[in-house]
């Protein structure tokens, strides 16, 4: 059994108390940003903690009323004075496993050098470089993964940035939703991973993933899972936006994995439909699959209890996860040292 694997295992039992520890913060995190002044907030992150900003500046957007976006780390310090006025007024968030990433350190030291910019870090270990730059400072040690490849760490930073969304929106039942998931997480992980194995065991070369909202950002992370634990290309996009032009990669040695929505189902049938003619093999994702016939896809992965669009990002990343994971087993691949990649970059 594989580090990483016990990881991604593991994950719902660390989603408790991160879940635990970020309520307890919720009075003292609220006040904090009430104290800045913002008319903003900006996520940095690189490669994993990249994707789950994409995410997180959604929810802030949908959420908060603040004007939320997100920046690759690597652009931000190569290019600080440039940015520099667009971040004037705003709080910057960083997700991050190790607190260490040389370009987030790097972006946010010459961030700071001319004028003050609050910054709430968010890391996987405590005493960071990170934490030590931080006005207001998140840390969830018992998230950390010692795998080169992130997933736990994923999943529960993913479920923090959604926290504070929620938070200073007073979103109760998006709190509660989030408890709803973690406490349905193992029996949820136990009733579907052979089935994602027996789908997924197949030749396949390629991996497309679909998700719209808060889980294109946590699909995106999906593709990076599946290209490091399976050496595998994947791509994520929007549900309908695979037609223009991504659409030509997707054949009989694509796996396509797609998170529905509730709305528009009439849409997302004939994507499926059009998808399963060019002879991928589909797994779709969601609360529900009515209206839905199932020759267009071959596995069906659904919630035992309705789950708020944006808290199925948790469920959802389980599937490329674990399709990743039997790849790697199947090729005879280590998830646990992926060729050319460290657990996190330093310059």
């Amino acid at each position: 059994m594989s580090l990483t694997y016990r990881e991604v295992k593991a994950q719902y039992k660390a989603l408790q108390q991160t879940y635990d520890y970020l309520l307890a913060k919720r009075t003292e995190f609220t006040a904090f940003v009430r104290a800045q002044g913002i008319t903003s907030v900006t996520f940095v992150g690189a490669g994993s903690s990249y994707c789950l900003s994409e995410a997180a500046a959604f929810s802030f957007r949908l959420r908060t009323g603040l004007p939320a976006m997100s920046m690759a780390a690597g652009d931000l310090m190569l290019h600080t004075e440039r940015y520099r006025s667009m971040l004037d007024g705003t709080l910057i968030i960083t997700p991050s496993r190790s607190g260490s990433t040389s370009e987030v350190v790097e972006a946010i030291r010459l961030l700071k050098t001319e004028k003050h910019t609050p910054l709430l870090a968010i890391s996987c270990v405590t005493d960071s470089p990170l934490s030590a730059a931080a006005d207001f400072s998140l840390e969830l040690p018992w998230a950390f993964d010692q795998s080169v490849c992130q997933t736990r760490t994923v999943t529960n930073l993913y479920a923090s940035n959604l926290l504070l969304a929620a938070f200073l929106a007073n979103d109760d039942e998006l709190i509660t939703n989030l408890q709803e998931a973690i406490q349905q997480g193992e029996s949820y992980m136990a009733r579907v991973e052979d089935d994602i194995r027996r789908v997924s065991n197949f030749n396949w070369t390629n991996a497309v993933l679909l998700a719209d909202g808060e889980l294109q950002g946590i699909a995106a992370e999906g593709a990076i899972a599946l290209t490091e634990i399976a050496k595998t290309q994947a791509h994520a996009y929007h549900l309908l936006d695979v037609r223009h032009g991504p659409m030509v990669t997707v054949g009989h040695d694509t796996l396509v994995i797609a998170a529905l929505s509730d709305s528009g189902i009439e849409h997302q049938r004939n994507l499926l439909r059009d998808i399963k003619e060019r002879g991928a093999t589909v797994i779709v994702f969601a609360d529900r699959m009515a209206g839905i016939p199932q020759e267009f896809f071959d596995l069906a992965i659904t919630l035992d209890h309705t789950l708020h669009p944006a808290v199925r990002g948790i469920p959802f990343i389980f599937i490329p996860q674990i399709a990743a994971l039997a790849k790697a087993k199947r090729h005879g691949i280590n998830p646990d040292q992926p060729d050319g990649l460290v657990a996190w970059v330093k310059l």
